[in-house]
């Protein structure tokens, strides 16, 4: 059984004029989201055997939060241009390339490759994973090459975490 946990970076600036999409810093409310969804996650489930990122500022920013607060060496997060795409296909790529030695994995991504990735590989439909937002899907299979339909597991959003 392979558990999968997969993060849409948290909420990014887009203040700073000049600089790239993939430079943009996550704003106030992203870092504040980020503590919130990792520390809630960190109590909820067991620590996923590996941290995989974008390398997009916003997702990695988010990652490094998410690192600090599972308690996750910094050093053992993988980094992935691939992933820096807003398909699902490098997505689908990185998960069915994990090393079977992961049981499980985080992934911190982009906005429309993981809309697409959760409501294909889930059971339950998502009309959009917000910023910070956290889906858990569940597979049956051994090996990550062949994973299909899973059980989505987990919907977690930082609205449903405020008061």
């Amino acid at each position: 059984m392979k558990t999968l946990y997969i993060v849409r970076h948290a909420k990014s600036s887009w203040k700073y004029q000049g600089i790239k999409d993939i430079d943009r810093p996550l704003k106030k409310r992203g870092i504040k989201d980020s503590h919130l969804l990792s520390k809630y996650l960190a109590k909820k489930i067991k620590k996923p055997d590996v941290f995989i990122s974008s390398v997009a500022n916003r997702a990695l920013h988010t990652s490094v939060i998410f690192c600090r607060n599972f308690n996750y060496p910094f050093s053992n997060l993988k980094i992935k241009e691939e992933l820096y795409s807003f398909s699902d296909g490098y997505l689908v790529k990185t998960v069915k390339a994990l090393d079977n030695s992961f049981d499980s994995a985080i992934i911190f991504s982009h906005d429309h490759g993981i809309n697409t990735f959760v409501n294909k590989f889930g059971n339950k439909p998502i009309g959009q994973v917000s910023t910070c937002g956290i889906i858990g899907i569940q597979f049956k299979e051994k090996h990550w090459k062949d994973i299909k339909k899973g059980t989505t597991i987990l919907v977690e959003f930082p609205k449903n975490h405020k008061g």
